[in-house]
């Protein structure tokens, strides 16, 4: 009888540590709990570590996006050459994106008309603040402040100012070296270029900025090789000449292997690609 109540009491025991141990495994607890909503939260602003530039090609939206939207950027009443795409924050590797902000991303109408001089699509400044703008942590007044007082820190080399050439191309260490020579304090592990598509067309020159302004390095981000791995790039002209041929003399697709399902987020981000987008 006292063996029976023994082993009774015992497996009572073992019944209620294993109820424990599952309550423990299947139950989220208040660390399960932490972990579970953590990965709804936005991403705070204002924690990342330096600032990537970037200067969107015009020709080549328009060419393959913007023309056929009827985008007035690309209109042939005023054409653009190097404009503002976005300025983003970065991690050393990755970026932070749609961080919560006291504005909800909300840029007020008067703010985004004063920055289509040099980002001339009221789509791509709204997109830009509420994708990477709420993550600097300065507001909309302030992001765009920087955003402008980078654009103009950076010298563009005078032959990408008013291109006629149809036929032109250069290579991304050529175009580096254009930058370096026009912007003395920068260096090559400042700046990268990006390329795509047919001709593998310039797309972008980026370059890395500090918190507080100043060039600095870039980070994995910006690999060159995967940004344009291209012995040469096409570059789409700013106001093609009556000679001009395109994309390329008898169409010939310059040589340089690239992937460009890595090329980064930052496809156009007025379609909601970051190529990153990053665009």
């Amino acid at each position: 009888m006292q063996r029976t109540l023994i082993a009774a009491a015992l497996g009572l025991l073992l019944a209620l540590g294993a109820a424990s141990i599952a309550h423990a495994q299947f139950s989220p607890g208040r660390a399960g709990a932490e972990q579970r909503s953590s990965r709804f939260e936005r991403t705070p602003a204002g924690r990342f570590d330096y600032y990537l530039l970037a200067l969107s090609w015009s020709p080549t939206y328009c060419a393959e996006v913007g023309a056929g939207r009827g985008d007035a950027q690309c209109s042939r009443a005023r054409p653009f050459a190097f404009v503002l795409h976005g300025l983003w924050p970065q991690y050393e590797r990755g970026w932070p994106q749609d961080c919560a902000s006291p504005d909800r991303g909300f840029v007020p109408r008067e703010v985004a008309e004063r920055m289509l001089d040099i980002m001339p699509s009221p789509q791509l400044i709204f997109h830009s603040y509420r994708k990477h703008g709420t993550c600097s942590g300065l507001g909309v007044e302030g992001y765009f402040d920087l955003a402008r007082q980078l654009y103009r820190k950076v010298a563009i080399p005078a032959r990408f100012v008013a291109l006629t050439d149809g036929d032109f191309t250069i290579s991304p260490s050529e175009l580096i070296d254009a930058f370096l020579a026009a912007n003395p304090h920068l260096d090559r592990s400042m700046i990268a270029v990006s390329c795509a598509g047919s001709g593998h067309r310039l797309r972008e020159v980026r370059i890395c900025f500090d918190k507080s302004g100043a060039f600095r390095a870039c980070g994995a981000n910006e690999n060159q090789h995967r940004l344009c791995s291209a012995e040469r790039m096409y570059v789409p002209p700013v106001r093609p000449s009556r000679r001009s041929t395109s994309p390329l003399p008898g169409g010939v697709l310059l040589p340089g292997p690239r992937d460009d399902s890595t090329d980064d987020s930052r496809g156009d981000p007025r379609d909601g690609s970051r190529g990153e987008d990053r665009r």
